[in-house]
């Protein structure tokens, strides 16, 4: 999985900083010229082609941040032990920006190549660096001269990533909890979610994911008062993809990362108003697809969340004080960890994010009350891979599972084998990238898997969540398991045994050529990298029998080219682009019927959508955009009934609760690092205002 963005857009973001840091880098170039391979001009516009493409990612000063420094012995191991110039400038110019590989023209990779010699100490000279010339610049771990010594008085830009892992989290509390709040969740309150008209307890609201409310005082006739309740600003912002969680009048929700710092935050759900919040410092880590992170899970009276440098975290859900905290895996190879995490009977249920990366996803359980593992299930199988290439075959998990108790199964999608679009060295059928499988909830022990795509080299990965639904066939009701797959088809299985029942209609557009190989010239087609539907969860109501999806269509080309194995470093075997300006870019929210498979309806949007669906017993359907509107259709027909407009990328899953015999609309409005759409920090509260409202409960 991976979502490459748009560089202009990109550049945009980065203009209010750019002349200062630009200065700032370019301060610090080598004086010296002379015998050099790059000049102090060419790194100079290194330095501006660095501010506005890479410094997100590896930091203002090279120190790394969501990437790897980019200066000292931590880059020239990352360059490797005999790498050049040369090394380095095709790594860049194949896979880099990590939003947009390949899209920067030869000369800005040179330049940036320049800057990076410069940063690193080496002189310059009276004659700029070239393609012809690369090679004869020895800069990797084990060549005599990789170590250059740097300007005089230059400060170290070493990265200091180990001393913030050693930094406690920070935690403040504003207020109590609201009076009478049991935030206390039990295995009974979870298991009667279902029934749970008033809370949101479960990242799906149940562990069937169908993101279904039973809640209709905010319904297709009144929707259009919908008023603000509240507003919490984080001061977080960056791109914002929670699920907030609800007990009792209290909401839970996680922040996207931010100078090596997320936040656990506690609110008033009526009001948005902070009870308290938990900020903690992170390690180092490596990402491909923004520093976000998707919510918290509640039970046993703790808050769970995962971080993008593989921990686990249990805080008390009064307080927000630190329980325990566990490693769930090495951020240094890749692994990085996104998702919202489940929580069944005394387990609480993760898998992982990094599938650009050389390693080998999973699903694990935790105990709950203790942190420690019970079981591991590694996705990639050895017989299904060439060589030892199942070793870093990728597979990962990066969305909530779904749990069937009845059957005793966690049911989930799997993402795309690595690397992602050159499969010649891992010949096979890459079993269980692409996937919905199903393992023994409390043991982890495989049970039944369908693959959507077999040697998968498109990226069309499967990592929106798995709903859990019943269809019926010749007369009998079948448990079944849907997932929208980036492919474009609605996949839904007999979750008894994963066999396929149907396959809905294409939700978005197919060229004739999706599954034509990827060529060093490279091929035109859709769905691009992104599909068909990104992890944006999607809802199902069990009135309507539809399933609400978020698709989007991005006409990519892809093109091949050599990617040797390195750990710890991004592999994707080829580069994707969006094709611009003329080519397709837009957005469906689509209603597919799981009884059929049929298209009910399409609400087209002029930007591709991801974040996240809901579905109440209103006969509504809300979803969100990119430019800032945040929409309610009607769930039947899909026609427009209202929309706010909240001033940044609505791009997150929205959730309905109710407190005090009041129903409550509640989504993240932050924007999406994948597709640069606007940033903020909001999460917005809405409830009916004026006449529809109902009376104030008595006291």
């Amino acid at each position: 999985m991976r979502i490459p963005g748009f560089f202009q857009h990109r550049a945009v973001a980065f203009g209010g900083i750019t002349a200062i840091a630009v200065l700032m880098l370019a301060g610090t170039l080598s004086a010296a010229t002379g015998p050099g391979h790059y000049t102090r001009a060419q790194a100079a516009s290194g330095a501006a082609v660095y501010s506005a493409t890479c410094q997100q990612c590896h930091g203002v000063n090279l120190q790394g941040q969501s990437g790897p420094p980019l200066t000292g012995a931590a880059f020239r191991q990352y360059v490797g032990k005999s790498g050049t110039a040369a090394s380095l400038f095709d790594f860049i110019s194949r896979q880099m920006p990590a939003d947009k590989p390949g899209s920067l023209t030869q000369q800005q990779y040179l330049d940036v190549t320049a800057f990076l010699l410069s940063r690193n100490g080496f002189p310059a000279g009276d004659v700029p660096l070239t393609k012809s010339t690369l090679a004869e610049v020895p800069i990797g771990a084990g060549n005599v001269a990789a170590a250059p010594k740097g300007p005089k008085n230059a400060k170290s830009t070493a990265n200091n990533n180990e001393i913030v892992r050693a930094a406690a989290p920070q935690n403040t509390v504003f207020t109590k909890l609201p009076a009478g709040a049991n935030v206390n969740v039990t295995d009974a309150m979870l298991a009667g979610a279902e029934n749970d008209r008033a809370n949101w307890l479960l990242p799906g609201r149940t562990w069937d994911n169908q993101r279904f409310s039973p809640l209709n005082q905010v319904n297709s006739g009144n929707v259009n008062q919908l008023v603000i309740a509240g507003l919490a600003q984080t001061g977080m912002t960056a791109s914002f993809e929670t699920t907030p969680v609800v007990v009792n009048g209290v909401m839970y929700i996680t922040t996207p990362t931010v100078s090596n710092k997320m936040k656990i935050i506690a609110l008033d759900a009526t009001n948005a108003r902070p009870i308290w919040e938990t900020t903690y410092s992170l390690g180092a880590f490596q990402i491909c697809c923004g520093p976000v992170n998707r919510g918290a899970a509640i039970g046993y009276g703790m808050v769970y969340a995962l971080t993008l440098d593989d921990k686990l975290l249990a805080l008390d859900a009064t307080t927000g004080k630190v329980r325990w905290m566990s490693t769930v895996a090495d951020p240094s190879v890749g692994y990085s960890e996104t998702m919202t995490p489940q929580v069944y009977d005394g387990i609480v249920i993760v898998g992982s994010a990094g599938g650009e990366w050389p390693i080998r996803g999973f699903v694990a359980g935790y105990d709950a009350h203790t942190g420690k593992q019970r079981w591991r299930w590694d996705s990639t199988d050895p017989k299904t891979y060439a060589g030892d290439s199942w070793k870093r075959g990728g597979g990962m998990v990066w969305t909530t599972p779904a749990v069937d108790p009845k059957l005793g199964l966690v049911i989930f999608s799997t993402g795309n084998p690595n690397p992602d679009l050159n499969g010649t060295v891992r010949k096979g059928d890459n079993l269980w990238s692409d996937s919905i499988v199903a393992l023994d909830v409390h043991t982890g022990k495989f049970k039944w898997g369908y693959q959507q795509i077999k040697h998968d080299v498109w990226d069309y990965d499967a990592v929106s969540n798995v709903v859990l639904f019943d269809v019926h066939v010749n007369g009998q009701t079948i448990p079944a398991a849907g997932e929208a797959g980036k492919v474009g088809w609605f996949y839904i299985v007999d979750r008894r045994n994963g066999k396929l029942i149907r396959k809905s209609d294409p939700y978005v557009a197919m060229s004739k050529n999706m599954f034509s190989q990827p060529t060093a010239k490279g091929v035109v087609m859709l769905p691009g990298a992104n599909g068909g539907a990104e992890w944006s969860p999607p809802a199902y109501s069990p009135e309507t029998h539809y399933a609400y999806v978020l698709g989007m269509d991005q006409l990519m080309k892809f093109a091949t080219h050599s990617d040797p194995y390195q750990s710890g470093r991004i592999r994707l075997g080829s580069a994707f682009s969006n094709i611009e300006p003329n080519g397709v870019q837009d957005g469906r929210f689509v209603a597919i019927d799981t009884e059929t498979g049929k298209i009910a309806w399409t609400v087209m949007t002029p930007q591709p959508l991801i974040g996240g669906a809901l579905a109440t017993a209103g006969n509504l359907a809300f979803y969100g955009e990119g430019n800032g509107w945040f929409n309610a259709v009607d769930a039947k027909t899909g026609k427009n009934l209202w929309r706010f407009n909240l001033g940044a990328g609505v791009n997150a899953p929205p959730v309905s609760y109710e407190v005090g015999g009041q129903q409550y609309i509640a989504v993240a409005a932050g924007g999406n690092f994948q597709l640069t759409f606007p940033y903020g920090d909001t999460v917005a509260i809405f409830k009916l205002g004026g006449s529809s409202a109902p009376a104030s409960p008595k006291p």
